[in-house]
């Protein structure tokens, strides 16, 4: 007998060969239906998997975000069952799951496949799909791997890099793959799929190597989860950021300034300061210090933080100087810069915690296949801090910045996040720098701020940052999708490597600890995830234009301007529309452009010295004073812009 461990602390007894399947039957039968995916201690098995040892074993459904996995990778495994039907000399080389779908690079030779014909595809994915076929993990030797993949370069390439004993291959109907495992007990849970896109992609992500297409998808086990899928997707193309942002003049791209580097119009500017400012009034009543670092520092000082080791393959080429052996490099990271601020004083226990914070522009040369918008760029502002302090403030200090995240993500609406303890792999030391036991320490410390914070967090091996752990914050927007907004890291290892030291009370010098943090993290894809939540409808503390004036005439201008003035008196942010144009077009463009309060002025609000108020959306407010429409958007603001 085998004694399994489940989730809930209970252990069964099952007969030594017993699998999954056989687990969640002694469960309930109904659980049996749902379950599609399982590990077993810490490993990805298949539903009939023989476990033949004691261990612990997690049951995964279609809820579950494993179980999506193990569904999209075997979804991926009968698109490429479909695309070798259809596209007969094609040839597959990987097919992972994605956070939402799945895709397949693929070498289709001759052929070309595109949006024409994506059903014929879908159509051959859901006849494979109905045989209910099912999927057989198998292993094969590595001189057998070779013979049967001897016309796939790609796959060749894959296995040669594999050990022998370790190369399995996935049957179903009459395809096979190569593949390590992990997928649904067999096609007939597939009840929807669609293509969704196709793209180049280098083989390897190398751009020195073959050009692939690859073929985007997604599957459900109901029709009506992908539908709804669907018209999540038709919503989020209006809240592209992309779209939005050209549509209300924030920004823009130019391929003479190069890509990956946006150009940021009078809106967007207003709109990015406004946001600077809000977060240094917040930083200032918590007692940091701003200061500035140039672009560009000497080769050296990014040697000693580490970051060139690290970063250097994604970072822009070294500047050189008329001076020989004298090079420089575009600013990487913040944080060598404010270790040099830092040490540029001899500082005493008393003196500590010193926080500086810079909003500074970074650059890194990402790939111009993975450019997109806002959200990957080659130069970015990071609202950074970084705080040096004892390693008794450290908790303190650490629970500070929590409460200045989330005081932001409260003031702009992120209500809906978990967060993640980012610790290091134990088992890829390489990726690491510094003393294990500062590791250990900083780790602990966060976690302990976690808890006592009472956030809703999770652990998370090998996400850690190069120097150290870190808390990331991460947020669903209004579509649902999560994404990693914010991060907070402790670092023992860059005071160590740039020699910082404070006097402690005992007159010896010591090592200060470092707390990276960053909010906004970059001002542009802060800016871009704002557009795609709110649709374009910020807080109105943040709106460009809290309000716009569409006189029905031009007799009433000279009012209109008046209405301004009184406006702008109140600090509101408000433009006069001078244009001649009917009044019912206005209105329609201003609603485009999201004002979110219009005020219409015509005869009887000159002659009665008021203003008539329409909300973004078409709510009627009347016509009312002045002043009563600012006590309305003193109001508004306050509901969201609390005081720090």
């Amino acid at each position: 007998m085998i004694q399994i461990t489940l989730p809930d602390g209970s252990v069964k007894a099952f007969e030594a060969g017993a699998t999954p399947m056989d687990v969640a039957l002694s469960i309930s039968e109904g659980l049996a239906r749902q379950v599609i995916s399982a590990k077993f201690n810490g490993i990805k098995v298949e539903t009939v998997t023989p476990l033949t040892t004691d261990g612990s074993l997690v049951l995964y459904t279609w809820r579950d975000d494993e179980g999506k996995k193990a569904f999209w990778h075997s979804s991926a495994h009968v698109l490429a069952q479909a695309i070798e039907d259809l596209y007969p000399g094609a040839k597959l080389t990987i097919g992972p799951p994605i956070d939402n779908g799945f895709y397949y690079d693929v070498d289709f030779g001759d052929h070309s496949v595109s949006e024409k014909d994506f059903k014929t595809i879908e159509d051959r994915m859901l006849e494979i799909a109905r045989g209910k076929h099912d999927f057989n993990l198998r292993a094969v030797s590595k001189a057998e791997a070779l013979d049967i993949y001897k016309d796939n370069p790609f796959k060749t390439e894959l296995i040669e890099n594999l050990e022998d004993g370790s190369i399995t291959f996935c049957d179903h109907d009459t395809f096979t793959d190569l593949c390590r495992g992990g997928h649904i007990p067999n096609t007939g849970i597939i009840k929807a799929v669609k293509v969704l896109s196709v793209a180049g992609a280098y083989w390897r992500g190398d751009e020195t190597k073959p050009q692939l297409t690859r073929v985007y998808g997604i599957s459900f086990p109901k029709q009506k989860d992908l539908k709804e899928y669907l018209e999540l997707l038709e919503e989020a193309k209006k809240r592209d950021h992309r779209k939005l942002g050209k549509e209300l003049e924030l920004f823009t791209f130019s391929q003479k300034v190069g890509q990956g580097l946006p150009l940021w119009l009078p809106k967007g500017a207003a709109l990015r300061e406004r946001l600077e400012n809000f977060l240094k009034a917040a930083q200032k009543k918590a007692g940091y210090d701003m200061v500035i670092s140039p672009h560009i520092g000497q080769k050296e000082l990014y040697v000693t933080s580490g970051h060139y080791a690290k970063y250097g393959a994604d970072s822009f080429q070294p500047i050189n100087t008329p001076k020989d052996d004298e090079e420089f490099l575009l600013k990487p990271m913040n944080c060598p810069h404010h270790c040099e601020i830092y040490k540029s004083s001899q500082w005493s226990y008393k003196d500590l915690p010193k926080r500086f914070a810079e909003f500074g522009t970074v650059y890194r040369y990402e790939q111009s296949g993975e450019l997109h918008g806002l959200t990957r760029v080659r130069g970015f502002t990071q609202d950074d801090a970084h705080l040096f302090c004892t390693p008794d403030q450290l908790d303190a200090e650490f629970k500070n910045v929590i409460d200045l995240v989330l005081y932001v993500f409260g003031s702009l609406g992120f209500e809906n996040f978990t967060t993640q303890v980012s610790v290091r792999d134990p088992e890829t030391p390489e990726k690491y720098i510094g003393d294990i036991g500062n590791w250990d320490k900083a780790e602990q410390a966060i976690i302990n701020a976690a808890k006592d914070k009472g956030l809703d967090y999770v652990i998370e091996k090998g996400e850690a940052a190069f120097y150290g752990p870190k808390l990331d914050f991460m947020v669903k927007d209004a579509l649902g999708r999560q994404w990693q907004l914010g991060t907070i890291q402790v670092d023992y290892n860059l005071p160590e490597r740039f020699e910082l030291t404070y006097k402690g009370s005992d007159n010896e010098l010591h090592r200060p600890v470092m707390i990276h943090r960053a909010p906004f993290g970059s001002m542009e894809r802060f800016v871009a995830l704002l557009l795609e939540h709110t649709g374009g409808n910020f807080p109105l503390w943040l709106m460009p234009v809290q309000a716009i004036i569409l006189s029905i005439s031009e007799k009433y201008e000279k009012y209109s301007e008046k209405v301004l003035n009184l406006l702008e008196n109140n600090e509101i942010r408000a433009l006069v529309d001078h244009r001649s144009e009917t009044i019912g077009k206005k209105i329609r463009e201003s609603e485009m452009q999201k004002h979110p309060y219009m005020i219409i002025i015509g005869e009887q609000e000159e002659a009665e010295g008021n203003i008539t108020v329409r909300k973004h959306g078409g709510e009627d407010l009347g016509m009312i004073s002045v002043d009563a429409f600012a006590d309305i958007i003193k109001e508004d603001i306050n509901k969201t812009l609390k005081p720090f």
